[in-house]
């Protein structure tokens, strides 16, 4: 159709030709103000349609008797005809007749312009434009609305405002149409600012346009708050506020979880009429649900039932899972489908999600028969729930099934995949599937790139990390929040927490997500007390606390046994309703016990109404790593008492506590135990736990053989522990098979080329001492300097050996010095030697 249009107008000459004259027949009764106002109700009441077949052939009889007959004047009755051919999408005709026209008035040019715009060739539409400018030409004010409308077509801003510029020449901004078309334009383009100058000038405003800003404010998000404001201005006006004004606005009730004002909307629309309006009425279920006050939203869905269509029931479904009601959510599915309302693809992508929730598989796998069964249309939406629903599940090999299903590739199928396979911990597929879209021409979106971005922080894939940041970067997509937050997790967990801090300051936005990615990441690398000052700063920027920033902040407070930071966090906590959160409380428990308080710790897990596994295992933990292993254990059977099994985690504090009480063969029957009893594999922390018992004891024979007999290569975690054991014990043997694994696995680590060095200095052999040194040195290993720190008045101070950075430090050393006599006074020589 494209080539066919091009080859009717590509190579015409225009020209102000005029039918032939001939004597108007006698027999032909038709004058053409007869004909003409015959066709003008078939132009008018068509409203963005094509015209019937019978039509064409009608008008082609009238043109036919028209040529035959030889009226002598063509201008009205001809361009009426040229809109009826171009109506029935009849380029051909229309093309010949155009060149026949009186060109030098506006109406022709503005029905080519008209049909083009309608069939979706904005860019003929747009040339015709010009070259009715350098035919000499002038435009009306019937010219430029479907003039803007083809520049929007093609989201041609800068030529708009170009063209509003000549309509400023002619006169017409203020007319009702032309403002109308720009202000649409340019709510639809986000030109909000020039939308609204226009808007605040026209002397006519209807409904229509109205609804237009108020949608434009709506879908900007940094600019919705002006909907409030401009529908309270519109209320003052004379023009009454449709079921669309009202739509817009509950909209963004429910967005910004503005509840009251929903309610007061609410009320104008019952005092309207417009309560049972389908649309309305489904807007106002969404809004209730959004805002988390299902039980409006329920009333609201009884009250319409009778009237409910499947929208209807699909905004409350999806309102009851959104909000974790998963039981009355499949309660109001059975009833749907009592009610013989047939569910479609909206209705199971809206019900898929509780499938992982109650992690009930099997019910996944029914809903799916159904789909089949049913011939629900299997769309994009239905389909990514399907993905998401197999993977949170953990059945990847169905996922990859309705996967291969799609006949075409799509960006947001991709994105699914790509999302479940870091989930399931298949980093490299999930890379391939990337690679994959990329060799299908697809582009990926910002959510692709946030979804494949972990992949490369799991894989360490620094390189392949920056590699995709400067794609985002060319691509103008680093701004938006999820994605920066990507990155900068990305940087971080590649070891590059500089770089991540880098992104995480650039970020113009940061949510809570944002704030807690960053607080976390510093905990966990070893900048405890940078993230802590985030965490303050997130508080101070206006960012919402959730769980998961308070259980960092707590994470970051137990790496600096920080009582006093962690006790006002425990305050914010009970004033947030924070208390009552498990995960947060559990976090709290560590924090109290690495702290040294297991009192309060015990406390706190004793006032917990309700209590889960992470609980139970914060709790067990504190007590083994303060040496409390009979109490560890009598924790340990409570746990199986009231219901909850343990897991990896809770063998491992059991196991630990063991070691630290020296009492090995215990808790070499707990990691027994754990395998032959409760079904779980052991896993490398495990192993270290294990071989650190057995170290500590002095059997590192033993220790030695458990390494040989791991079903996995041992880390470089396992290693080090066995040559921190050597190096307690002086076996040096042992010691260099430990370091020459270590060697290789991780080479750039200080730590372990200074324990074998220092071993091999006790046992005095130098020559050993400097060819490790000499290896540091050709390596270029650094040793990492040491610090500790020390709280005095609520402060924490942080030394090195010999350290001369702190303000008082010539007052430390002279009290240092004191005690070194002293103590030297006591025949403590050998002490201060080792000093």
């Amino acid at each position: 159709m494209y080539k066919r249009i091009s080859t009717i107008f590509s190579r015409e000459k225009f020209s102000n030709n005029h039918f032939f004259h001939s004597a108007q027949s006698s027999h032909f009764p038709y004058t053409e103000e007869v004909l003409a106002s015959y066709l003008a109700p078939l132009l008018q009441h068509q409203k963005g349609s094509f015209l019937s077949p019978p039509v064409l052939q009608q008008t082609q009889q009238i043109h036919a008797q028209i040529t035959v007959n030889g009226l002598h004047n063509m201008g009205i009755l001809g361009t009426r005809i040229l809109g009826m051919y171009l109506l029935c999408n009849n380029y051909l005709d229309a093309k010949k007749l155009f060149c026949q026209l009186q060109l030098c008035y506006a109406a022709p040019w503005n029905w080519m312009i008209r049909g083009f715009t309608m069939t979706g060739y904005y860019d003929y539409a747009i040339m015709f434009y010009f070259k009715m400018l350098s035919f000499g030409t002038h435009p009306d004010k019937y010219t430029f609305p479907y003039l803007i409308k083809a520049c929007g077509g093609l989201r041609a801003v800068d030529l708009v405002k170009h063209v509003h510029g000549m309509i400023n020449e002619f006169g017409f901004e203020l007319d009702v149409y032309v403002g109308s078309a720009l202000v649409k334009f340019y709510a639809e383009n986000d030109c909000l600012d020039n939308a609204r100058n226009l808007f605040d000038k026209l002397p006519q405003r209807d409904i229509v346009m109205w609804n237009v800003i108020l949608n434009g404010y709506l879908k900007c998000e940094s600019l919705a708050h002006n909907v409030v404001e401009l529908f309270v201005e519109m209320r003052r006006s004379e023009v009454k506020p449709n079921y669309v004004t009202y739509t817009s606005v509950l909209c963004l009730c429910g967005s910004k979880s503005m509840v009251g004002l929903g309610n007061q909307v609410h009320g104008l629309v019952v005092k309207c009429g417009l309560e049972t309006d389908p649309t309305v009425a489904n807007t106002l279920v969404a809004m209730y649900t959004k805002c988390r006050s299902l039980f409006d939203a329920r009333m609201l869905f009884d009250f319409v039932t009778q009237k409910a269509d499947l929208i209807t029931w699909n905004a409350m479904i999806g309102g009851y899972v959104q909000n974790g009601y998963m039981n009355e959510a499949l309660d109001l599915f059975r009833k749907m489908i009592f009610s013989e309302i047939k569910p479609d693809s909206v209705t199971f992508a809206s019900l898929l999600p509780l499938v992982p929730e109650l992690g009930c598989l099997d019910q996944g796998k029914e809903i799916h028969c159904y789909i089949v069964r049913h011939g629900v249309l299997f769309d994009l939406f239905l389909k990514n729930a399907l993905i998401d629903v197999y993977f949170k599940c953990n059945d990847v090999e169905m996922a990859y099934k309705v996967f291969k299903q799609s006949s075409a590739v799509d960006i947001v199928i991709c994105t699914a995949m790509i999302s479940g396979l870091v989930l399931n911990g298949m980093n490299v597929d999930a890379l391939e599937i990337f690679r994959g879209l990329i060799g299908n021409k697809l582009r990926p979106n910002a959510v692709t790139f946030a979804s494949v971005l972990p992949a490369c922080a799991a894989l360490a894939a620094l390189k392949l990390g920056k590699e995709l940041h400067g794609n985002i970067v060319k691509k103008g997509l680093e701004g938006r929040c999820y994605v920066g937050s990507a990155i900068s997790d990305m940087y971080a967990k590649c070891g590059r927490l500089d770089l991540g801090h880098e992104v995480f300051i650039r970020m113009s936005e940061r949510d809570s997500v944002c704030w807690n990615s960053m607080i976390t990441n510093c905990s966990q690398n070893g900048k405890p007390e940078v993230a802590m000052d985030l965490f303050l700063r997130m508080g101070l920027e206006g960012a919402k606390y959730d769980c998961v920033s308070i259980s960092a902040a707590l994470s970051a407070c137990a790496n600096l046994s920080d009582l006093n930071r962690g006790k006002e966090i425990h305050g914010l906590m009970i004033r947030r309703g924070f208390n009552f959160d498990l995960f947060a409380t559990s976090a709290l428990i560590d924090t109290y016990a690495k702290c040294g308080d297991l009192d309060l710790a015990s406390r706190v897990f004793d006032n917990m109404e309700l209590r889960n596994e992470v609980s139970w295992n914060s709790i067990i933990a504190a007590y083994g790593n303060h040496g409390e292993l009979n109490t560890c254990v009598e924790l340990f059977r409570a746990m199986e008492d009231e219901g909850f099994r343990p897991d990896g985690v809770t063998f491992l504090a059991v196991m630990s506590a063991c070691g630290h009480a020296g009492r090995v063969e215990e808790g070499k029957s707990y990691f027994n135990s754990m395998i032959q009893d409760y079904g779980f594999s052991a896993r490398m922390e495990h192993y270290a736990c294990l071989i650190d018992m057995f170290g500590r004891a002095g059997r590192l024979e033993e220790a030695f053989r458990e390494i040989e007999k791991m079903p996995f290569t041992p880390d470089a975690g396992i290693w080090g522990t066995l040559l921190g054991s050597c190096r307690i014990h002086g076996n040096v043997e042992l010691a260099e098979v430990a370091s020459e694994h270590l060697f290789r696995l991780d080479p750039q680590n200080s730590g372990y080329y200074v324990l074998l060095s220092n071993l091999h200095a006790d046992s005095g052999t130098w020559t050993r001492v400097n060819q490790i040194r000499g290896v540091m040195k050709e390596r270029g290993v650094k040793k990492l300097t040491g610090y500790s720190w020390i709280e005095v008045d609520n402060s924490s101070h942080v030394f090195a050996a010999a350290d001369k950075s702190h303000p008082l430090s010539s007052q430390i050393y002279v009290v240092l010095n004191n005690l070194l006599v002293e103590l030297q006074d006591e025949g403590y020589d050998n002490f201060i030697l080792a000093l």
